[in-house]
């Protein structure tokens, strides 16, 4: 098995330099590909050119006995495809044995969003004069006022944001750049953090870091380190209302649609490769627009 796990080191070494995907990314094909190996382990298959569509087959019938998503399982399928093609550009297999495999349909599952009343509750649960509190009001306009990933918030430096013209340069997959703008809410809530209580928060670190969001020590904020302060932050506000991260970047896309943004546009501005990405989103319009005919219309 040493080959394949040699193959599997050039194979991440191409997604970090050519594709120059994400930590996360990198993390994931890195487990799908190793759950295969060790499904060849217990095959007695050594080499990967030994394998076959009967294997593949073989191999999809186990993850659905160990109880996979649907999605989970695609998710392995394309990993696994992925590392095949890139071992054929390289000659070192001539055939992959994937291409046929069939992956599952998705669940199409309907973006969960916030409604006005509950982002209002949000921007109300902060301590603004505290270097924590203006930093955590901050994100949360950041998140819902741009619509950006938590990675891309992640990764925002100062020198990102141009406040005359209102706008933030955000790297996102593949390392792909565009320029979002944002309002006047977001932009007090940033400069406010950024001249008092970043200023506070960095005096903890013997060196300041480019990044605008910091946590309480002054390094870096972090994915996780954001799912904890907007957890904190529901906590005490409601203890029915639930949120993830993404919701924010749900609730950016809905609110435009809702009040007559066009597709291309929220297509641009969440940077999404492919329109038909942006499109669940009418889903959830389509709803909004059925609720505001049945409660006005007067033969609904």
């Amino acid at each position: 098995m040493t080959n394949v796990k040699n193959y599997l080191n050039l194979f991440i070494e191409y997604l970090q330099i050519e594709k120059n995907y994400s930590k996360y990314t990198i993390v994931n094909y890195t487990t799908d590909i190793e759950d295969f190996f060790s499904f060849m382990k217990e095959q007695a298959i050594l080499h990967l050119e030994e394998i076959t569509y009967n294997d593949t087959r073989l191999y999809l019938t186990q993850l659905h006995t160990r109880k996979y998503s649907r999605k989970t399982i695609s998710r392995k399928i394309s990993s696994l495809r992925s590392f095949y093609k890139f071992l054929i550009r390289e000659s070192i297999l001539n055939e992959n044995p994937f291409l046929l495999v069939s992956i599952p349909k998705k669940e199409k599952k309907i973006p969960q969003f916030l409604y006005e009343d509950e982002i209002k509750q949000l921007f109300s649960v902060s301590d603004i004069h505290t270097p924590l509190g203006q930093r955590n009001q901050a994100l949360v306009e950041i998140l819902y006022g741009t619509g950006i990933r938590v990675s891309e918030c992640c990764g925002i430096k100062i020198s990102d944001i141009d406040f005359f013209i209102g706008t933030i340069l955000v790297t996102g997959k593949g390392g792909k750049q565009r320029y979002i703008p944002f309002g006047t809410y977001a932009q007090d809530a940033v400069e406010r953090y950024m001249y008092d209580g970043r200023k506070i928060l960095m005096s903890k670190q013997k060196e300041d870091h480019p990044y605008l969001f910091a946590n309480h020590r002054g390094e870096a904020l972090t994915d996780q380190g954001i799912r904890h302060i907007l957890n904190r932050m529901i906590k005490n506000v409601s203890s029915i209302l639930h949120i993830h991260p993404h919701m924010f970047r749900h609730t950016f896309a809905t609110h435009l649609l809702n009040e007559g943004a066009d597709m291309r546009s929220v297509q641009e501005l969440l940077g999404h490769s492919h329109l038909s990405s942006t499109q669940v989103y009418t889903h959830v319009t389509k709803e909004h627009l059925k609720k505001m005919y049945m409660a006005h219309h007067p033969r609904a």
